[in-house]
């Protein structure tokens, strides 16, 4: 837990020469202290803890900001009413966007995050707060991954998903927005925590899903300012806030050089459970994790190796949670669909499917017309595609890029 924020609110030693610091003060100050140059999270930490309180700053001298250890920069900023200027011009840009911003003194604040060492001073947040400290598994991996990889992210995030979990990753290409597709195909929550400002989409072809996440209930958030833009040396801070504000990181693909293996070491130095997707030991996205796996990761094939890890008191919440919204259609006296089915009825499949299905597979693409090749002798090209739009429409079978075709389970 960040040093000096052991509770919420109003528990900071209230200064009798600062009168009348009401929460909103507090709040503009956690915020003025973020963006003073040379204040990481852990000096602004540190600094609210030796004044007492966090509007305390607005009234401090020069010589009390440099005291509580505050770099001579930063003081002067503090003091000079630069950073007041800069938060109260902040909270003004935060409206604008329809945005909100969390301190670690708002009851709102994940409690997950606050175990951490460092947790962020300010979380920028777009979409539902509340999503923010409910249970939630972290699910990373490559940007470059395999048909398998992708299919295993999407098809466990959405199984997931139903369940009541909240899926949290990066919304970076790959396996990061096949997490965040499958949550919203099962229409579950997602929230994904990004290394630049929420105003500042990256990459820019996700901007629909940035849309979609948000339209659909889900959250964006990021501790960093609005306007940030993506530079190299965000995505290891990210990091760190995607894993502790998780229960767990699940990893699917990544290669011995890679975030998701920062992203894991977080995880494990922070006290979460790691899982790992095995994958082809001859495929370079499979080094990440086959190691954790031996290190000790969970080996993770289906949504239950997840579930059955949890904690118990994680579980009965999201079964609890589950029950409530499964209740009974009193219309038509039929139970509704259990959230805690394996996945919605399939119809059975036709012989020609079935035909087809033999021939794909879930870790390699298959190009249509060499499956049209190796299925000429057994059906024409029209009752190929005709079975392929039906397995497509029923979730067997992913078309990829380029007339590709994956299984999905």
């Amino acid at each position: 837990m960040m040093d000096g924020i052991e509770e919420r609110a109003g528990t900071a030693v209230p200064d009798a020469t600062v009168p009348n610091v009401t929460v909103q003060e507090a709040r503009l100050a956690w915020l003025a202290l973020t963006l003073t140059p040379g204040m990481g999270p852990t000096r602004c930490g540190r600094a609210v803890r030796r004044l007492g309180a966090a509007g305390r700053v607005f009234h401090a001298s020069l010589t009390e900001l440099e005291g509580i250890g505050m770099p001579a920069e930063s003081a002067q900023f503090c003091f000079d009413g630069r950073a007041r200027a800069a938060a109260v011009e902040e909270a003004a840009r935060i409206q604008e966007q329809q945005a909100s911003f969390l301190t670690p003194e708002d009851e709102a604040y994940p409690d997950r995050l606050l175990e951490i060492y460092d947790p962020p001073s300010v979380l920028w947040v777009r979409g539902n707060v509340a999503l923010l400290s409910r249970a939630g598994i972290a699910v990373v991996g490559t940007r470059q991954p395999t048909p398998y990889g992708a299919g295993m992210a999407e098809m466990l995030s959405r199984d997931l998903a139903r369940r009541g979990m909240v899926i949290m990753s990066g919304m970076a290409r790959g396996v990061d927005s096949c997490a965040h597709k499958g949550a919203l195909e099962a229409g579950g929550a997602t929230v994904a925590v990004w290394g630049t400002g929420i105003d500042v989409i990256y990459p820019k072809e996700n901007k629909r899903l940035a849309e979609q996440i948000v339209a659909q209930g889900g959250a964006i958030v990021s501790e960093f300012p609005l306007g940030t833009f993506p530079a190299p040396q965000n995505f290891p801070i990210r990091n760190r806030t995607l894993s502790g504000m998780s229960v767990g990181v699940l990893v699917v693909e990544g290669g011995e050089y890679s975030g998701t293996r920062i992203t894991a070491r977080c995880a494990l130095d922070q006290g979460r459970d790691v899982y790992a997707v095995p994958g082809n030991a001859t495929n370079k996205n499979a080094w990440g994790p086959n190691t954790l796996i031996k290190q000790g990761a969970k080996l993770t094939a289906t949504w239950e190796d997840v579930w059955e890890d949890l904690p118990s008191q994680v579980r009965m919440e999201l079964e609890a949670a589950a029950e409530a919204q499964g209740g009974r259609n009193e219309s038509s006296g039929e139970g509704s669909a259990s959230l805690f089915n394996e996945r919605p009825t399939t119809p059975p499949m036709s012989e020609h499917e079935r035909l087809v299905m033999q021939e794909l597979r879930q870790d390699e693409t298959l190009q249509l017309d060499e499956l049209i090749e190796r299925l000429e002798f057994k059906m024409v090209s029209g009752e190929i595609f005709t079975a392929l739009f039906e397995l497509e429409l029923s979730g067997r079978v992913k078309q990829m890029p380029g007339k590709q075709y994956v299984r999905c389970f």
